[in-house]
């Protein structure tokens, strides 16, 4: 829900374009937005295109961008409505003749072109309405996109096409500036996942310049992901706009998941839901406990330094040689190969939170495992903060759509 404060001018009711995202629909926005001094408008002022069939029992009316609108947003969507109409289409033309290819939402209220539109450049849309009794009518608007902005704000995502990761691993898009919780669900509706096989998820904003999806259980072992984020253009408060789209393909690998037991000093570690391996662990020891909750293999280095003089003081810091790391949270909670601790590994915790294998473990295990892979850690005397790594799974699902701009019974 937006607030009240008056910094926004009221909008009219959203009109939603529908696409599918895993097993269900997700809402796109079908209109654009205005706020404060920003020198752009919509198209929906008074002069919208009416039908120009006025015998024919269907009519068609053009709400957005309107006849003569000017400094359109580049993210603008056709809006219309229609009366006894049994089929309707959506034609856009660039000023050279050029179509625009683009989806007519399942309420067939609204049109949303493929890609952003061009900075300046003029288009006209046609919107064809048939009633039963075979007539069509037909209503035309003409309008301006707006100059190119100079406060654009760029989109990326963390994983690129073809990439393979493992069950846990969020989908991961960040902005270059803060977007203002105003704006938010706005952005999150021009966010588009689709899955094969499908799977029920969620956008969740983790912070202000980074937002994240995951399903509601982890990912189905080889699962084909797209995601679309038609975002270009978007207006997104205080003159600002999103830069451009995006598109990234990928897949999830093997459902390789690490379960590592404090009581016991064990991993286990399965493979599409049959066990693998068992290794023996050593985890941190009280004065530095280990996280319990359930961490997202973030990165790995086949060799590193651990270097924790700044951090821990001259009496206490070390700078040690490591193998087969992989980081699980931003604080530096590893997993990774510890030859000096073989002898304690499987009985005692002497670790600095990290969970220490041995080196032929951590071969094997640096091997096995996927940027992306979840491990849960059980029974220690810390609990993992949300926030300190890929934390989506620390959380119920529930708890996770909380944290969406959209509350997921409106998806």
């Amino acid at each position: 829900m937006r607030s009240s404060r008056g910094h926004r001018p009221k909008r009219r009711p959203a009109i939603v374009l529908t696409a599918a995202v895993l097993a269900g629909l997700l809402s796109v926005t079908a209109g654009c937005t205005k706020a404060g001094n920003a020198a752009w408008n919509d198209g929906s002022q008074p002069g919208a295109s009416q039908s120009t069939e006025p015998d024919t029992k269907a009519k068609a009316t053009i709400t957005g961008p309107a006849a003569d609108a000017k400094d359109v947003p580049a993210s603008a969507a056709i809006t219309f409505e229609t009366t006894d109409a049994v089929e309707t289409s959506v034609a856009l033309k660039s000023a050279d003749g050029e179509e625009v290819d683009g989806t007519l939402s399942a309420d067939k209220k609204s049109w949303l072109p493929t890609g952003a539109l061009d900075w300046g450049a003029t288009y006209t849309a046609t919107v064809n309405a048939t009633g039963d009794d075979g007539k069509t009518a037909t209503a035309e608007s003409t309008f301006k996109v707006m100059a190119k902005p100079n406060n654009t704000i760029s989109v990326s995502s963390f994983l690129g096409d073809n990439a393979v990761v493992g069950v846990g691993m969020p989908m991961i898009v960040k902005f270059g500036k803060a977007i203002p919780q105003d704006y938010r669900d706005d952005v999150q509706r021009r966010l588009k996942v689709t899955t094969e096989p499908a799977q029920e998820g969620i956008w969740a904003w983790i912070s202000p310049t980074e937002i994240h999806f995951r399903p509601e259980k982890f990912w189905k072992a080889n699962t084909k992901v797209h995601y679309k984020l038609q975002t270009g253009g978007l207006p997104v408060g205080s003159g600002g706009f999103l830069r451009n789209d995006l598109t990234v393909d990928l897949k999830i690998g093997p459902a390789l998941v690490m379960t590592v037991d404090n009581r016991t000093k064990r991993m286990t570690v399965t493979k599409d839901g049959k066990v693998i391996k068992t290794i023996k662990v050593s985890l941190g020891k009280k004065t530095t406990p280990s996280s319990s909750g359930t961490m997202i293999v973030i990165e790995k280095k086949r060799k590193t330094v651990f270097d924790t003089f700044e951090e821990l003081g001259p009496e206490e810091g070390y700078r040690t040689d490591i193998d087969y790391a992989q980081r699980l949270t931003w604080g530096g909670e590893f997993i990774h190969a510890a030859p000096w601790s073989e002898g304690q590994q499987g009985s005692v915790n002497v670790s600095h939170g990290c969970v220490n294998v041995s080196m032929a473990d951590g071969a094997w295990l640096f091997g096995q495992t996927r940027i992306g892979d979840p491990i849960t850690v059980k029974g220690t005397e810390r609990r993992l903060q949300n926030g300190n790594g890929w934390t989506d799974w620390n959380m119920t699902f529930a708890e996770y759509a909380e944290m969406s701009a959209i509350p997921l019974s409106d998806q």
